[in-house]
């Protein structure tokens, strides 16, 4: 089985990730395949050089002190402009879309997890079976964005933003969606994921 964990920010996506890696699935984080192809100089330069001209007309420098790209610089951008955000996508997509392929190919026969926000996007997403789709009350999300990640509330609003009807979207992409509310604790969240991992199992 290979199953799409995704949600809005701070729904909890991650921590389902990690239950279901507790009951034997393997899984690859889409976020951290962005940021390791971000780690990467050639696509470092090309988005340095792509987004510089917007960046120098609000202020941003999207270098750190050692020349490398500052990444929350680029979220700071990015997340507040739907075009900028597309630009961006369009650099990376295809290769983060390459590399969940060849990371469910090389695992078949296994119980796969894809972490990942925007996995209809790409065509990974046709390789699911079934998305899973973490969520919870927005002032919920906002505190633990808040506290996780130390960015401005404005911030995580803009984000927040861009992510609207992010459900709607899997569910237009025909892929198999399927809601799991995270109101709770962690116990009660492994509880929801399990019974809806049963009744998968069950209907294949």
């Amino acid at each position: 089985m290979v199953l799409c964990v995704t949600g809005c920010m701070a729904a909890g996506k991650n921590a389902a990730s990690d239950i279901l890696e507790k009951h034997g699935f393997v899984s690859i984080d889409a976020d951290k395949v962005v940021h390791g192809i971000l780690l990467e100089k050639n696509f470092q330069e090309k988005v340095i050089s792509t987004f510089a001209p917007f960046a120098e007309k609000k202020g941003i420098d999207l270098r750190n002190g050692d020349g490398t790209l500052n990444r929350r610089a680029l979220g700071k951008l990015i997340f507040a402009d739907k075009v900028l955000l597309a630009l961006q996508e369009s650099i990376v997509f295809p290769e983060v879309d390459r590399k969940i392929i060849e990371f469910i190919e090389r695992n078949r026969g296994k119980d796969l997890v894809v972490n990942a926000t925007v996995l209809h996007k790409i065509s990974s997403v046709k390789k699911c079976d079934a998305v899973i789709f973490i969520d919870a009350p927005i002032l919920t999300r906002l505190f633990r964005a808040r506290k996780r990640d130390g960015i401005s509330v404005l911030n995580i609003l803009q984000r927040f933003w861009s992510q609207r009807n992010l459900f709607s979207k899997y569910k237009k992409s025909n892929a198999d969606t399927f809601k799991v509310n995270n109101t709770g604790d962690l116990c009660a969240l492994e509880e929801k994921l399990m019974k809806k991992i049963c009744e998968l199992k069950n209907a294949e």
